[in-house]
Formats: structure tokens, C-alpha cells, sequence
């Protein structure tokens, strides 16, 4: 298989839970954990702090840490000890999320989110790569100095083409969500491929997030999709990229069967297993598997994994 790597999305009710994942994974053979992050939920960079003792191999994902409520020096300081205790195996993803989630939680005004980012990115750039910073722009200042570099890589969540753009020329990747992969290819890559033409560098890497589950039985997939995926169309920054998509359905929150279809990789092993395999031609050189529990099967989940994990293995 070609270059790809393979993560999954952790999910459990508790910290603890969490960490079993992770060893979980570590265990089967996936190349990446990632967690998400948002409100009194776990912090994922102390969740990764706990696990690292317990696993071997298996690499450390957030996708992603809001950055509104955190300054850059804080998640610059929970970073750091992920990566003094499992050594170049964090990617750190950051982004503003979305307006309704960051004023109705934190109630801080979101406004001009791709500058506020870009400011971030290159915070984190500096002391986490150079090991010192001074920055003054105009929403974000920030002084200081680490004991020495550190091997974290800085990734950044994008849905439409100036947010890919911009990770194409500062990230050291960009990380979809909920993106249909035909969507990907057409629009995030050569996004990308602009931003990083524009800083001299080649592009940086296409994390995917793609929701997949080894199960024939595409009814009961149809039906965890809506319950699992069916309320993002209904945030404006989904809405509008699954209408660039084709999906014009998704103006009033609508999340339709095609939309499923477009999305989610279902069926036999070997059917999974091409289509995972073939992720590298449209662009992707990670895969953030998003495991989607199914009502009634619950060794469907056990089996993606699985299979994950084995082809995380072969590639």
C-alpha cells in the first residue's frame, strides 16, 4: 500500500477508557491514536501524557485543540510533556472550530478564525521547532523560550480552500473532517499545493478523516450515520463545504443518504480494504478513521479495527 498512514478516532466515556483505546490500538497496529477536544470533555494532550508509558509504537493525534480558548504558550506547555515522554510520536492539531460552538461555550467573539490561526501556526512554529519565540501580531503576542526544540509537528483543521491553503503553507499538514473524499481531491489538494508553492516547500500532509466500518448491511450503516454524522451539516462552515461539494441539500441541514454514501467506507473486509487502499490516489497520506458503532454489532467495531490495524502494517 502507498505511503499511507493509518489512525483512528479514541472514543470513551472517561479518561481511563480513553487510554484503553489507545492501548488498544497501539496493540493492533494502527499507526495513530487522535482525540478530539472540546469543552469539560478529557484533555487529549494529558490523556497521551498518561498512555505513553502503556504503548509501544502508536503515534498521538488532537484533532483538534480549539485555539480561541487557549493561548499558544498553554497548549505549547501540555505539548511538551507529551513529547518528553513519547519522543516525536505527537501531532499537534489545532483550529478555531466553529462560531456557534466557541460563543455559546466560552462566549469570546469569534471573528476573522483563518487570522487568528495563522497567527497561532506560527507561534507554535517557532517555539516548538526553534525552540524560542517572539511574536507581536495583531491578536496573538507571545515571548518564550523552551530548554530546546521539540519534535512535535503542528497540524491544522480545514473544511474550505483558503484554510487548506493556508495549512499548505504553514502546517505540517491539514486535517479534514467529515469531508467527502471526491471533495478532498478536488479542492483540499490543490488548495494546498498553492499554499505551499507560495512558501517554496513541498505540500504537507492530507489528514482524512473518513468514517468506516466493516459491515455489509448498509441500512443499519445508513442509519449510525445519521445518528453519528447527521448533525454537522447543520453548522454553517459544514453546511457550506458540503454544498461545494455537490450536496445542495445541505443548505437547510439536511444530511441525505448520498451524503452517507459519499462519506463513509462500508462494506466486506476486502471491499474496505480496496477502497482504504486506494486513499493515496486522490491525495490523502493519513487516514483519521472514524469507526461508526453500529446498533446491534457491536464486533463490527472490533473488526475495523482490526482490519486497521492490519493494514496499517502492510503499508
Amino acid at each position: 500500500m502507498q505511503n499511507l498512514i493509518i489512525g483512528t478516532h479514541i472514543l470513551a466515556r472517561d479518561a481511563s477508557g480513553l487510554i484503553d483505546g489507545i492501548v488498544a490500538a497501539d496493540r493492533a497496529g494502527v499507526n495513530t491514536a487522535w482525540l478530539t477536544s472540546g469543552g469539560p470533555a478529557p484533555d487529549p494532550l494529558a490523556v497521551f501524557a498518561a498512555a505513553a508509558g502503556n504503548t509501544d509504537q502508536i503515534g498521538f493525534g488532537t484533532s483538534i485543540i480549539p485555539t480561541f480558548p487557549r493561548h499558544p504558550l498553554a497548549m505549547v506547555q501540555g505539548a511538551v510533556v507529551v513529547d518528553q515522554l513519547a519522543p516525536g510520536r505527537l501531532k499537534l492539531g489545532i483550529g478555531p472550530s466553529h462560531k456557534p460552538a466557541v460563543e455559546a461555550t466560552y462566549s469570546f467573539e469569534f471573528v476573522r478564525p483563518l487570522q487568528h490561526l495563522r497567527e497561532y501556526l506560527t507561534i507554535l512554529n517557532a517555539i516548538l521547532k526553534e525552540g524560542s519565540v517572539e511574536y507581536h501580531g495583531e491578536r496573538l503576542h507571545c515571548e518564550a523560550q523552551l530548554q530546546a526544540p521539540t519534535q512535535v509537528r503542528v497540524l491544522a483543521s480545514a473544511l474550505r480552500p483558503n484554510a487548506y491553503r493556508l495549512c499548505g503553507e504553514l502546517a505540517d499538514g491539514a486535517i479534514s473532517w467529515v469531508s467527502p473524499l471526491p471533495h478532498l481531491q478536488r479542492v483540499a489538494v490543490p488548495a494546498m499545493d498553492e499554499g505551499a508553492q507560495s512558501a517554496g516547500r513541498e505540500r504537507p500532509a492530507l489528514v482524512a478523516h473518513v468514517p468506516v466500518v466493516v459491515s455489509e448491511n448498509a441500512d443499519a450503516v445508513w442509519e449510525a450515520a445519521q445518528q453519528q454524522l447527521g448533525f454537522y451539516p447543520r453548522l454553517p462552515y459544514y453546511s457550506a463545504m458540503w454544498q461545494d461539494a455537490g450536496f445542495p441539500e445541505a443548505e437547510d441541514g439536511t444530511f441525505s443518504r448520498a451524503m452517507s454514501d459519499a462519506l463513509v467506507i462500508q462494506g466486506s473486509e476486502e471491499a474496505v480494504a480496496e477502497r482504504v487502499r486506494a486513499l493515496p490516489s486522490v491525495g490523502v497520506n493519513e487516514m483519521l478513521a472514524g469507526v461508526i458503532r453500529l446498533e446491534g454489532d457491536h464486533a463490527a467495531a472490533d473488526r475495523t479495527i482490526e482490519l486497521l490495524g492490519a493494514l496499517a502494517q502492510d503499508s
